[in-house]
């Protein structure tokens, strides 16, 4: 995943709302959205391309053990060990697994750097908490509002009526983070139940102006192409956009809308459920 926009516990009647883009290569082998066979229950797509025994995904919903958890890559410029193991299969650990999201975030921090660079959000429903393998800042329980990560190694929050977006450091926020905090924000208050109104936000191909760009490694045009939530490219660009809405009375709906080559659709997945929340 490339930009993951959050709203936990931000409306009355929303546990919690995610709305994500996954940017990839398009050579990338790659499952939608389903429930996986193997795995009751699972709800995600599945990288077919990190190799390794672990099937491996960047956004799943674990709806029997109600557990959900996303990821995004840290990009820059020594990002690419091979030898790194998948941070999809870092997701499965928590997905499949019993520790709380604080203890399993904790635990994970304790262990050698096995990965390239991440952004890792994971919930039991109770709590959400954020960390990143390249950020000095220790995990977080984030709080009700509204947050959103994408490639850098922080995390941006906004109270649900607050103004400032911030991240708790010297770093501010990407432009297509700020945006779309605010744009999450907006869709919440006009109408939480569409799962259009989520996809129109993710599908915004603003770009930011140059004196906002990121230093990350690329070249300033890649940085150009990158910085809008929406990328639409040749080679590189955003696969899948998610929307997971789960209500708190346990009831959930969660779609993905495909895409090809230049942004082109190619379908629309939608799951519905309920589970038992805590």
């Amino acid at each position: 995943m490339c930009l993951v926009l959050t709203g936990w516990r931000a409306h009355p009647e929303y546990r919690l709302i995610i709305a994500a883009n996954r940017d990839e290569f398009y050579t990338r082998p790659t499952e939608s959205l389903r429930e996986w066979p193997e795995e009751p229950g699972l709800l995600a797509g599945r990288d077919l391309g990190a190799g390794g025994a672990i099937p491996g995904t960047w956004l799943g919903l674990a709806s029997g053990a109600h557990r959900f958890a996303t990821v995004t890559n840290v990009r820059g410029p020594y990002e690419n060990r091979g030898n790194a193991r998948s941070r999809g299969a870092l997701l499965m650990d928590f997905l499949r697994g019993e520790m709380s999201p604080e203890k399993f975030v904790r635990d994970t921090v304790a262990e050698p750097d096995d990965y390239n660079g991440y952004n890792l959000l994971t919930s039991d429903l109770e709590t959400l908490w954020w960390h990143s393998n390249r950020s000095e800042v220790a995990p977080r329980e984030l709080a009700p509002g509204f947050h959103g990560v994408s490639n850098g190694s922080v995390v941006a929050s906004l109270e649900p009526d607050g103004d400032e977006i911030h991240t708790g450091t010297a770093t501010a926020a990407w432009p297509k983070v700020r945006g779309g905090i605010l744009a999450l924000r907006a869709a919440v208050a006009a109408d939480p139940e569409d799962p259009e109104s989520y996809l129109a936000v993710l599908a915004d191909r603003t770009r930011a102006g140059d004196v906002e760009l990121p230093s990350t490694g690329l070249s300033k045009r890649r940085e150009r192409q990158a910085s809008s939530r929406f990328i639409s490219d040749v080679i590189h660009g955003t696969r899948c956009s998610t929307v997971l809405l789960v209500r708190e009375d346990g009831s959930y709906r969660m779609a993905e809308r495909t895409f090809g080559r230049l942004g082109r659709a190619q379908g629309t997945v939608i799951l519905e459920g309920r589970m038992d929340l805590p």
